[in-house]
């Protein structure tokens, strides 16, 4: 049977995949693990979610299907953060029968979930008109992410990577977590690339060691387990309780969809939109800095580099007009939030000056608005300025927001075929 579980967690502590690992160790009395237990991340635009708007799937063999409904809910029921208004669970379960029956439908509600907007009452007619067994508590939002990790374990042919998360003791959750930060760059500089997203080197941060007050340790996000896993071994932080490498499709860039016009966006989803630069960005209030990208019917769009996408800001802000770009992000109040971008073509830069005196060498001087330039000592006159050609220090290719402000769903370029060395940020 797949088990689907949701909203188990709250901004103040808790953790889906906690309770997924916990749940694989105790399951272990009622049977065996089938395949690899999944971690799916939906769509991040959504504004109920808690934290990164994770799912998980279980898949097990067993003989006695209603004992293993009855402890997962029993656990979901004790587990989750439902005191905490935001923390609706759902739970799913498909059993071995239903597969056929179920899985196309289920594996098209799974890529809505990454990339759309799901009511409750869509979950809840689909988990009715499929015959599923569920359970919800309060709202029953987490039905949503259930029942799409579900479809996730039924349909595996999806791009995938994987995680390895640590856990802590329980009774040390909620305080500072004891992790050597040089054992975490050091794990780093052996594994990667075939890990990503551990530290961010260009400032200086480690960023698989969270800060919330919930029961991770910390992740390390790779395209293996075995990469995961060696990664892991090498750090050296307090003791762990448990841990469990996760399938997923974090670092998959799943949740974009391709525009071919502006016209098509609407808020809460996640695009890749071609189109030239209208305007230089402006850096406003906060440090964010937004320019206007236009497309080739003449329709325009904010893209913002928020601030905390630190350095990245650079790059959005020596795009001049007239540049060629593809951004790739999310739409949310009618701007797009650039999570990477690729520079397909840049204009030449030129700046003015006063022209030469063709007779002395020195710089003429403006002779007033529309008349041009003249020289005082000579008298000769000119009527254009002279154009100085500028480096514009940027060329062409892929950038990205550096690790400590990547997305859960966001491709790091190091994954990318179409990217042999990353530009940016560099290592």
């Amino acid at each position: 049977m797949i088990i689907g579980i949701d909203d188990t967690d709250s901004r103040e502590g808790m953790c889906t995949t906690y309770l997924a690992a916990l749940l694989i160790d105790e399951l272990s009395a009622f049977g065996t693990l089938l395949a690899d237990p999944l971690l799916i991340r939906l769509n991040p635009t959504i504004p109920h979610k808690t934290r990164g708007n994770a799912s998980v799937a279980i898949c097990i063999d067993c003989a006695d299907p209603q004992a293993v409904i009855e402890h997962v809910v029993s656990r979901v029921s004790s587990f989750s953060r439902l005191e905490c208004d935001t923390t609706n669970p759902g739970v799913a379960f498909v059993m071995d029968g239903e597969y056929e029956q179920v899985k196309q439908e289920l594996g098209a509600f799974f890529r809505r979930a990454v990339t759309d907007v799901i009511s409750i009452d869509d979950a809840k007619d689909l988990a009715a008109k499929l015959g599923l067994e569920f359970r919800t508590f309060k709202n029953g939002r987490g039905l949503i992410g259930s029942l799409a990790a579900c479809g996730a374990m039924l349909n595996p042919g999806w791009d995938h990577t994987y995680e390895y998360l640590a856990y802590r003791k329980q009774d040390v959750w909620g305080s500072s977590r004891s992790v050597d930060i040089g054992s975490v760059y050091g794990a780093d500089r052996k594994t990667y690339p075939n890990t990503w997203d551990s530290v961010d080197f260009v400032n200086d941060l480690v960023v698989c060691v969270p800060h919330s007050p919930d029961p991770v340790l910390f992740g390390i996000r790779g395209n293996s387990k075995s990469s995961v896993s060696e990664s892991a071994e090498l750090i050296i932080s307090e003791s762990v309780e448990r841990s469990r490498i996760f399938k997923t499709n974090q670092g998959t860039d799943m949740h974009l969809l391709s525009a071919s016009s502006i016209s098509e966006i609407e808020g809460m989803h996640s695009y890749i939109l071609e189109g030239t630069v209208q305007s230089k960005a402006e850096t406003i209030r906060g440090g964010h800095s937004i320019f206007v990208l236009e497309d080739t019917f003449g329709d325009t769009i904010d893209c913002a580099a928020f601030e905390p996408t630190k350095n990245f800001r650079e790059i959005i802000r020596n795009l001049l007009p007239g540049d060629g770009v593809v951004v790739y992000g999310s739409v949310m109040d009618g701007t797009l939030n650039v999570e990477k971008i690729n520079i397909l073509s840049i204009v030449e830069d030129f700046e003015k000056r006063n022209p030469e005196c063709p007779s002395c060498g020195k710089r003429m001087k403006s002779a007033g608005a529309g008349q041009g330039y003249r020289c005082k000592k000579c008298g000769t006159s000119a009527t254009d300025p002279e154009l100085i050609k500028l480096e514009r220090g940027l060329k062409p290719g892929f950038y990205e927001v550096p690790p400590c402000a990547r997305r859960h769903l966001a491709k790091p370029l190091v994954r990318s075929e179409d990217s042999e060395v990353p530009l940016f940020p560099g290592r």
